[in-house]
């Protein structure tokens, strides 16, 4: 178990991903072949807006990979923004801002017009699906011709039940078995969030704001593609899969 207190930022966002890699043992997969289609697609100094970007695990490893590119941060949960302000407090390619992604104004409120590409992961599942494609249509209208969007989120077949449950069930089952051995979970990294001295009063906001968990839907991968061509992209497909979840993404 990890645990951080005060302003150690760095441990802070370690112990985020390592919370998140409880429910997602192969988050690190999923972010490789996003950079690698970014890569393919758009370069290696790319101008990128990290949607919902958390404690800006994704905007990291992009510069980590590609010591050119420039970031945008996009979030309102005040608590993960702090941590990811403190991260990159002194690195000038990144820029954070606080906005609510179902206010149709958010846009207005990013450094650039266009973007060569547009991330996200884990995050649009807290959306419903109506309020979903409305924002991606106003992603459509932020990546510049020949720019790229991805979605890596729960992607859930409804019309395999049986596999959903049996999959689900032994998931779930190795996450008992990992908490048991001490790996720290969701709630107990937002409990230990809400004790630090520095954190406490943005954790409070953050759960006045979003409550304890997404009411979202978790749509098909062909449902996200299909609405983001709808929604202004050229081509829209699924570019790595697990058994639950995707790496949807859509060129412009």
């Amino acid at each position: 178990m990890t645990t951080v207190t005060g302003a150690d930022w760095r441990g802070w966002q370690e112990s985020w991903d390592r919370q998140q890699e409880w429910y997602l043992p192969d988050r690190e997969e999923r972010f490789r072949i996003m950079l690698d289609m970014v890569e393919a697609l758009v370069g290696p100094a790319p101008r990128v807006l990290d949607l919902a970007c958390g404690t800006g695990s994704i905007t990291a490893r992009l510069f980590e990979r590609f010591p050119e590119a420039v970031s945008t941060g996009v979030d309102l949960d005040p608590a993960l923004l702090a941590i990811a302000e403190g991260t990159f407090a002194d690195d000038d390619r990144v820029t954070f801002v606080t906005a609510d992604l179902k206010d149709p104004d958010w846009p207005a409120k990013l450094p650039y017009d266009s973007y060569d590409a547009v991330l996200t992961a884990t995050a649009l599942h807290w959306l419903h699906s109506e309020p979903l494609a409305v924002l991606y249509g106003q992603i459509a209208e932020l990546v510049r011709d020949g720019g790229v969007f991805m979605n890596a989120d729960h992607m859930i077949d409804e019309f395999t039940p049986q596999i959903n449950a049996a999959e689900r069930a032994q998931r779930h089952e190795r996450m008992n078995r990992d908490k048991a051995a001490g790996v720290l979970g969701w709630t107990e990294w937002w409990q230990l969030a809400a004790q630090d001295p520095v954190l406490a009063e943005p954790t409070a906001r953050r759960f006045e704001i979003y409550g304890e968990h997404a009411d979202g839907d978790t749509p098909s991968v062909e449902w996200h593609a299909r609405v983001l061509r709808e929604k202004g992209f050229a081509e829209a497909r699924a570019v790595w899969r697990s058994p639950s979840d995707a790496v949807v993404l859509a060129l412009k």
